[in-house]
């Protein structure tokens, strides 16, 4: 499958966004020849599904790989050659080229489950992975003394910002049960509304999920201040504090500020250090309980002077996506309506936290991401990304070298077959770049593959409006570059990254990929 020189696919989403749709609820387009749809997946093919991070990717591959699978009607014996960027479940057949480098060992609950202290994480199911997998570093079963509570996330609506409160009373409920029964030492609560809401371009929907959260706060803290315990507030990553780009388009995506972190004690007699990252928040938890950190975790506690003899309860909440800035132009956070952040910012002890780039295992210059910033905030320490790992594979040459890629691609070659590459099309994507997709496809081409089909995935997060299409342009260039493959497919994320089994979505996505069911797009 060879390029023509024509790029109909950018084309055809540019005539989407004129018709009002967007990148990440684009539906289907499929490239159509005289005989139909191109690029289908057919049986003994060969695919490549590149993404990071990969808790919104099982859903989809379990659909193509899985024998058993019976969430909807669905090929049965594709047997196709499916590898994997890197691990997204331990439950899939798939070939892995960068499989995780093994949990990490002494983190925050860790040690705060060998110290004998009862722990409880709260939140909705929308950030279920986060508290559990990623807090207790890429570690899913929970430690000793550990309880999870998960609000379901709603279902009765399609994007969040038709309700930018979300589950949050049911978080807050949960919270004061947990601070009103003293036998809980650690609660830990990630409050998802800005965060999520704020990747939709929405802006009132954005200043109300911020005013929930400010709400609910003020109530959590209260509730926990009057039954003795310190309270920790920070953030993972910002999001809406830089709501703007420089020309003043909308930025949805995740940002480079640092993030708050506070601490409000009963007695107020804890002084902080004015700066630090991520890494510093389990040190210092581990310093309010008065328990020693392990020597694996690198980073410092925040609190200046001793505190020895401490065995407080401690409720932390984590204000998922809650960027701090000075700038007041185009920062939603900063124009909503906030008297209790604002009250407890300006009376108890703040830092502010590095939370992107090399502070959190990200290239240089990276915005941060849920995921990482969980996993720093439970380690203690900085923490290798896949992203990074990958990129200096590609630097290095060994990425053209991993088995787990050349095994399906020689199998395509050998067997006069199909070669499928799929996943997002996105440079800020914490899911993944699309400079991944163009190493994926020079490999292609390297191994003498004839028959390349690209399934692109959309979602503007971070992105410039219509940044889709250009990248799809992109691609569709660079297979005249190396006179190799098609975009055959396009989607947005909404229907092919579910982690939530909404399986109508991921349903749409795999009968356009089997059946090539979609908006149909001529070839040039």
């Amino acid at each position: 499958m060879n390029y023509n020189g024509d790029c109909p696919m950018s084309q055809e989403v540019r005539k989407a966004y004129k018709n009002g749709e967007e990148d990440e609820t684009l539906l289907p387009l499929v490239l159509t020849g005289p005989d139909g749809p191109l690029g289908r997946i057919r049986r003994g093919d060969s695919v490549i599904f590149y993404n990071i991070r990969g808790e919104r990717e099982i859903e989809l591959t379990e659909s193509l790989t899985s024998k058993e699978f019976n969430k909807f009607p669905a090929e049965k014996g594709l047997d196709l050659d499916f590898a994997t960027m890197i691990r997204y479940s331990p439950s899939l057949d798939v070939k892995v080229a960068f499989p995780p480098e093994g949990v990490v060992e002494n983190t925050l609950c860790e040690v705060l489950s060998a110290n004998g202290l009862k722990i409880v994480k709260i939140t909705e199911a929308e950030k279920a992975v986060h508290v559990s997998f990623f807090l207790n570093g890429k570690r899913t079963e929970p430690f000793a003394g550990e309880e999870r509570v998960i609000v379901p996330t709603r279902k009765d609506v399609a994007l969040f910002d038709q309700a930018p409160e979300m589950s949050i009373e049911g978080i807050t409920e949960a919270v004061l049960e947990k601070v009103r029964d003293g036998r809980y030492d650690f609660i830990f609560a990630n409050y998802p509304n800005v965060d999520v809401v704020g990747h939709i371009e929405n802006e009132p929907a954005v200043v109300r999920a911020i005013e929930a959260v400010d709400r609910n706060t003020g109530i959590a803290a209260s509730a926990a201040l009057e039954n003795g315990m310190t309270i920790v507030i920070s953030a993972d990553h910002g999001t809406v504090e830089k709501w703007l780009y420089p020309d003043g388009a909308v930025d949805t995506g995740h940002t480079d500020s640092p993030v708050p972190f506070l601490v409000i004690d009963p007695e107020n007699k804890i002084e902080l250090r004015r700066e630090g990252e991520l890494s510093d928040v389990a040190p210092t938890v581990l310093d309010l309980f008065g328990v020693e950190k392990p020597p694996a975790m690198t980073g410092q506690s925040l609190v200046k002077g001793a505190l020895s003899g401490r065995r407080r309860r401690v409720l932390f909440l984590l204000l998922d996506g809650w960027g701090h800035s000075a700038e007041q132009k185009g920062n939603l956070i900063a124009g909503a309506d906030t008297p209790n952040m604002d009250r407890l910012m300006a009376r108890y002890p703040a830092s502010v936290l590095t939370a992107a780039g090399e502070a959190v295992g990200l290239p240089a210059g990276t915005v941060g991401n849920s995921e990482v910033g969980h996993l720093h905030i439970g380690a203690g320490r900085r923490i290798y990304s896949d992203r990074a790992r990958i990129d200096l594979a590609i630097a290095d040459g060994s990425f053209f070298r991993n088995e787990a890629f050349l095994a399906p691609i020689r199998r395509a070659r050998r067997n006069n077959s199909a070669l499928h590459l799929m996943g997002i099309v996105s440079f800020f994507s914490s899911h993944g770049s699309v400079n991944h997709l163009l190493s994926l496809m020079e490999l292609a081409r390297r191994e003498g593959i004839h028959n390349l089909a690209i399934h692109a995935m959309l979602g503007r997060r971070g992105e410039l409006p219509e940044s889709g299409a250009v990248y799809i342009e992109t691609i569709e260039k660079k297979t005249a570059e190396i006179g190799l493959g098609k975009v055959v497919s396009v989607i947005g994320r909404y229907w092919s990254m579910d982690r939530e089994e909404n399986w109508d979505r991921i349903e749409k996505t795999y009968r356009m990929l089997v059946y090539g069911e979609g908006r149909p797009v001529r070839e040039g």
